[in-house]
């Protein structure tokens, strides 16, 4: 095995096509089977199931072993680095991770900080849910993830602080209120997020002993908006969420007060590329966690 049949494995695992793959890596489709094939053969397992309706999928062995060549094609990508560095010349690429609100909040503004300092060092971006930014880290298809932490959640530090608000249409009776409480909400119909947006808000109703009568379950705050504006519901959501939210659209503080931490996060600090410090050093340096900072939103 080399460098090129590792990254041809794990193209074929993220773009579940081998002719996408064969496009990426510059090769022909017929190489890319006889690639696969001779490789399996020689490993003495099934590392790829073809379905041509379906993609290609890994095995659960597949899996295993993607992971371990991912880890691999680190290792080389660290040496470069290390030899690109010693020349004085930063290279490299950090494949970036996140929630979509934390994506256009905080990568924009990271990447034209470090190009300033290291035009060299490349950049990819996938944007998610939280749940699925955290499997990506697990299974190492990105080297840095924005996320909200989890018992699970390892190697990470905080950046941001960000309030959460109740958020009504503001023909709502209870836009009269200046504050609203667990109580307020306990008959109201709610929209709630999942996939790892939830905890902070159940946290919050839970703190009064108050279960939320869930009406719609959604994946997308701008969903959420347009739905609370339909008088579909109401919501308890983050601050990133609610810097352009559309006219008819009240929100209102919480108490108690509630808020969520995002956090970088990265595999073990000693597997981090040059690359990757870099973009955690950035990060530290753009955004210092602060736990009394002034919202961003007039509320």
């Amino acid at each position: 095995m080399n460098k090129s049949l590792l990254q041809l494995i794990v193209t074929i695992s993220e773009t579940r096509s081998f002719t996408m793959a064969s496009e990426k890596m510059n090769m022909t489709q017929p190489a890319v089977s006889r690639a696969v094939t001779t490789l399996e053969r020689e490993l003495g397992v099934t590392l790829l199931i073809r379905d041509r309706r379906r993609g290609v999928a890994l095995t659960p062995i597949g899996e295993r072993i993607v992971r371990i060549f991912r880890e691999i094609l680190q290792g080389y990508e660290k040496i470069d680095q290390e030899i690109s560095s010693e020349k004085g010349l930063e290279t490299g690429c950090v494949r970036i991770g996140a929630f979509p609100v934390a994506s256009t909040y905080f990568v924009p503004k990271l990447i034209r900080y470090i190009k300033r300092q290291y035009p060299n060092l490349e950049f990819t971006i996938v944007e998610g849910t939280i749940a699925e930014v955290q499997e990506w880290l697990d299974n190492r298809q990105i080297d840095v993830g924005l996320l909200i932490p989890t018992d699970e959640t390892t190697d990470s530090f905080p950046i941001y602080r960000e309030g959460i608000y109740a958020v009504m249409r503001d023909d709502h009776p209870l836009v009269e209120k200046t504050i609203i409480s667990p109580e307020d909400l306990r008959e109201e119909p709610m929209l709630l997020w999942k996939a790892g947006y939830e905890p902070p808000v159940l946290k919050w109703f839970e703190s009064a002993g108050v279960t939320p009568k869930v009406e719609y379950i959604l994946y997308n705050y701008r969903t959420s908006l347009q739905m609370i504006l339909a008088g579909e519901g109401l919501a308890v959501m983050s601050e990133l969420s609610l810097l352009d939210i559309p006219q008819g659209i009240s929100l209102k503080r919480l108490s108690p007060e509630a808020y969520r931490d995002i956090h970088i996060a990265t595999g073990p600090e000693k597997d981090c590329t040059i690359a990757v410090k870099t973009f955690v050093e950035a990060a530290q340096t753009l955004f210092p966690f602060q736990t009394d900072r002034e919202p961003l939103i007039d509320v």
